[in-house]
């Protein structure tokens, strides 16, 4: 039982050792204006906040999120073949593409795709 407390002791002992140790090596030395400031993806973050953003960011991101959605229901398809009725597996893959291409063709028809009107 002695054992074990030492032992825990000395394995305290060398955690606390390197953490000093990172803490001591990991000082940042340059704290500028610029290197403290989040990065905003291009955007200048010195400016006001309250810059009007536009909502075909928005859009876009969401049909990616939708389409992405409907890919992901496609890929188990391959794995169910060994599993269940091929024609049932046919059926909803057929299903989930068609879905796809609608909603392809409904944001075409929509403007959603397209960047400069």
């Amino acid at each position: 039982m002695v054992m074990m407390a030492m032992l825990g002791l000395v394995y305290f002992f060398i955690s606390f050792l390197l953490l000093l140790i990172s803490l001591m090596i990991g000082v940042k030395s340059d704290k500028s204006r610029e290197k403290v400031s989040p990065f905003e993806c291009g955007f200048d973050p010195f400016k006001k906040s309250r810059v009007p953003f536009s909502l075909r960011f928005f859009l876009v991101t969401v049909i990616f999120l939708v389409f992405d959605v409907e890919v992901a229901l496609l890929f188990p398809l391959g794995l169910l073949k060994f599993a269940s009725d091929l024609l049932f597996i046919g059926i909803s893959g057929l299903v989930l593409i068609m879905v796809l291409m609608l909603g392809l063709m409904h944001e075409w028809n929509q403007g959603g795709l397209n960047w400069i009107y």
